[in-house]
């Protein structure tokens, strides 16, 4: 884990009749490509009729033009990139999960990451369940089933296993005639939804794949919501409304693109915001300024426009490098970075460089991106860093590893600032990380990666382990089975809808 990963990108949508899905979703997907390169997939409902297709790779390799062809067309459509968090990495836990019961199928997407999913996939194998993946998705899918049973309707049957689940999850659930949209009571993670010119609606996990499938942005999921999207409209499930919401501020830092809007935060203004606060807080004397590719550049654009120093580009990312480039040998792996990135020897041979990168895990990638650019003649490089230091592992979807693998746990700034060969380090002050994103009064961003201080109860293992490493050793039992007999509250207001 010599770098953060993306998480997951969820798609949708719903048409009022049958037509090309696939095209819009593979378009959409390509958008959120930076969210998960690991495995993708699509669902089509075609009047009740679900066709799947889902395998490793990234969306261009696997979504071909015959592929596409023979998935058809239909009046409505989930998909998913995956990186996983919880869960191996193989096949097995790409997504869509698609189920079959006794009241009919269903779909799922999922972005997040459960806190409380070996709990509940104990209790449920305890019963009888039969699990096919080590995806905590599949134990959010087995749960709705289970109340779809006895729930009349798959809408109601959501908002009963919402009781269940503890954590981050935004959900796009398809059954055969309805398309439904849910968000956690924390809104960890993003979701928003847009309608297209010919009214089909379109839910995604940013807005930049809204934008790349034409859809018109409406607004954001709210905190705790679950939006059905149906021939008669769209209608708003608001029980779970109301708990204070505290999505990822690294969503800003790092995770989203920066022409993404999310819960009306403009994430580009809010890297270079970013940038800007940076500058304050760590001058330094120096000719020009760079960012890595490509998550630094904004905020490079704002470190050099507030200490009034020129920005220019000082590294080209090679774009044609994806997962399936492996390293087959030591000399491999040791250019890896010098295939990836190449310093642009013009812009910083002789200079002072100010270098801007979104974070620092274990360091050795940061090491060498510096030595990169001194081998290229910089005589200086001062490191500035959009995030303060990880020093707690994530569980809400960010694969944000245990203390022991995390840099800042171990080594003083100085030291890091040595070890990686920087002539000085700045991290991104923590009193200062709600300027970054200027959401609602009510919200309160999530960085419990950055201070320990977690919004929900997380497990009380020291270290961090993947989904399947936790089955059969739970620190905690698994939660109370929660009845719920009170009223559905429903919106119909279209201001909110």
């Amino acid at each position: 884990m010599n770098e953060i990963h993306d998480e997951c990108g969820v798609f949708g949508m719903f048409c009022g009749t049958t037509q090309d899905v696939v095209s819009p979703a593979f378009y959409g997907l390509y958008a959120l490509q930076h969210r998960g390169q690991e495995c993708c997939g699509i669902a089509v409902n075609d009047d009740g009729y679900f066709r799947l297709r889902k395998q490793a790779g990234l969306v261009g390799e696997v979504f071909t033009p015959s592929v596409r062809a023979e998935l058809g067309k239909g009046n409505m459509c989930v998909g998913h990139v995956r990186y996983g968090t919880t869960g191996s990495s193989d096949a097995r836990n790409a997504q869509p999960i698609v189920v079959n019961h006794k009241k009919g199928k269903m779909a799922l997407v999922h972005n997040g990451n459960l806190v409380n999913s070996a709990a509940l996939r104990s209790a449920l194998e305890s019963r009888g369940a039969i699990f096919h993946t080590t995806s905590d998705t599949e134990v959010i899918s087995y749960l709705i089933t289970r109340e779809r049973l006895r729930a009349p309707s798959v809408e109601e049957a959501i908002e009963r296993a919402m009781h269940l689940l503890r954590g981050a999850y935004s959900l796009i659930v398809m059954s055969a005639q309805k398309l439904i949209a849910v968000r956690d009571p924390n809104a960890f993670r993003p979701l928003c939804y847009g309608r297209t010119e010919d009214g089909s609606y379109v839910i995604a996990s940013e807005s930049c794949a809204l934008d790349a499938v034409g859809a018109k942005f409406v607004r954001d999921v709210d905190p705790g919501e679950i939006l059905i999207f149906e021939q008669n409209g769209i209608r708003s499930i608001r029980t779970h409304c109301g708990k204070r919401p505290t999505p990822c501020i690294f969503e800003y830092i790092y995770f989203a693109r920066p022409d993404s809007n999310i819960d009306g935060v403009c994430v580009h203004a809010s890297r270079k915001r970013a940038g800007s606060i940076l500058a304050q807080t760590y001058p330094v004397d120096a000719d020009v300024v760079i960012g890595v590719p490509d998550s630094g550049i904004d905020a490079a654009i704002g470190y050099a426009e507030t200490a009034h120093i020129p920005f220019d580009t000082g590294f080209v990312k090679n774009k044609y490098i994806g997962r399936t480039f492996i390293a087959p040998d030591g000399f491999s792996r040791k250019s890896g970075v010098r295939i990836k990135l190449n310093a642009v020897r013009s812009v910083v041979d002789g200079k002072r460089v100010v270098l801007i990168d979104d974070s620092i895990v274990r360091g050795t990638t940061s090491e060498r991106i510096v030595r990169l650019l001194k081998e290229a003649g910089a005589r200086e490089v001062h490191l500035r860093i959009c995030a303060p230091p990880f020093l707690f592992p994530c569980f809400f979807g960010t694969d944000i590893d245990s203390k022991e693998n995390l840099i800042a746990c171990k080594h003083s700034r100085e030291e890091i600032c040595r070890m990686i060969g920087a002539d000085s380090l700045g991290y991104f002050p923590l009193a200062r990380l709600s300027e970054i994103a200027p959401l609602p009064a009510h919200f309160h961003p999530c960085r419990a990666c950055f201070d320990g201080k977690y919004p929900v109860r997380v497990p009380q293992e020291a270290s961090k382990d993947r989904f399947e490493q936790k089955l059969g050793k739970f620190s905690a039992p698994a939660d109370r089975e929660v009845k719920t007999t009170s009223k559905l509250v429903v919106c119909t207001d279209p201001k909110r809808v």
